[in-house]
């Protein structure tokens, strides 16, 4: 059992990767460096969304109003906008680019693309919406 054990940690030693070089996304040629690249700009995007999402809903607990315009309900109806914008997003990019790139090396790429296009017009959205002029009855 022991030297099963043993064999099996070389194997999965084998097929890990060496460590990885940072790669120039100016100069990315290979698909593992596009895929790289693609999903640093991606965690980039999806970084800033979340702070712009949080500054958002910081800038809704300080607005007034009276039921069903209150901070509170006003909070509730932008989690549930953006859950539902999460689940399209990755319906659109997750789901229904693969099909289009058919099993092709670029579906990757792709897929990273469409989040980040997706994600960083969300986050330009809410920040024009909450931050930039933020809401009506914010002082």
């Amino acid at each position: 059992m022991r030297s099963i054990l043993l064999i099996a940690s070389g194997l999965a030693l084998l097929g890990a990767p060496a460590t990885a070089q940072p790669v120039d996304c100016a100069k990315a040629v290979t698909t593992y460096e596009m895929n790289s690249c693609a999903d640093q700009d991606y965690l980039a995007a999806d970084a800033a969304l979340n702070d712009i999402y949080r500054q958002s809903l910081a800038q809704i607990a300080r607005s007034g109003g009276q039921k069903p315009y209150d901070a509170k309900s006003w909070e509730a109806a932008l989690r549930a906008s953006q859950r539902a914008w999460v689940a399209f997003r990755d319906a659109e990019c997750k789901g229904l680019v693969p099909m289009e790139w058919t099993g092709g090396s670029g579906a990757t790429v792709a897929v990273l693309g469409c989040m980040t296009r997706l994600t960083e017009a969300r986050a330009a959205d809410l920040r024009e919406r909450f931050l930039n002029k933020g809401p009506a009855r914010v002082p």
